[in-house]
């Protein structure tokens, strides 16, 4: 027979991957403030093989508008600064001798709102992974039934799936609302 409780632990991981998707989303998209994350989808060829920027140097935000890139090996400058521009970040970078700088530049209003909308369809994306979470949860109970488990304590079950759901969903919005407060703010 099934164990609800399992039923629902396993339902609220399964919500709370959604909302670590949404957080790891939202913190590659650029809210007009330095991020090391925004480099992430970099990546350098480094001695005939493809790796991530962070593995071949320091990457550190000295101020709110700049990312710098200090390399371990003198010789991966070119190297780094071509994986930059070749990358959808979209900013060119400029290196000093020392570190290699990328400076952000302030979003115009158009692009706020572009990231606002994309925010908005990333948000959507993991409400609907929240309710196929709990949509699987409560089929499971309901499977369950038919192979002996009590009726009440099927719809409590229920129940608990839906305040769990409620509770991730709302979760999702907060998150949605503090990230576009960031970008809205000049």
């Amino acid at each position: 027979m099934l164990d609800v409780k399992a039923c629902l632990s396993e339902a609220e991981e399964m919500m709370e991957l959604a909302i670590m998707h949404l957080e790891d989303e939202y913190s590659h998209i650029r809210a007009g403030k330095a991020n090391p994350h925004l480099l992430d989808c970099v990546r350098v060829n480094s001695y005939g093989s493809e790796v991530a920027l962070n593995n071949v140097a320091t990457i550190t935000t000295p101020d709110q508008r700049t990312i710098a890139i200090k390399p371990w090996d003198k010789s991966m400058f070119s190297v780094i600064e071509k994986a930059i521009i070749d990358s959808p970040v979209g900013i060119m970078p400029a290196n000093n001798g020392e570190v290699i700088i990328v400076a952000i530049p302030p979003l115009t209003g158009e692009r706020r709102q572009q990231l606002v909308k994309q925010c908005a369809r990333e948000l959507e994306t993991a409400k609907i992974s929240i309710r196929n979470a709990r949509r699987d949860g409560i089929e499971t109970v309901k499977k369950a039934v038919k192979d002996g488990l009590p009726e009440d304590v099927s719809k409590d079950g229920e129940e608990s799936l839906q305040k769990i759901h409620d509770k991730f969903i709302k979760r999702a919005e907060e998150i949605f609302a503090n990230k576009e407060k960031e970008i809205m703010t000049v």
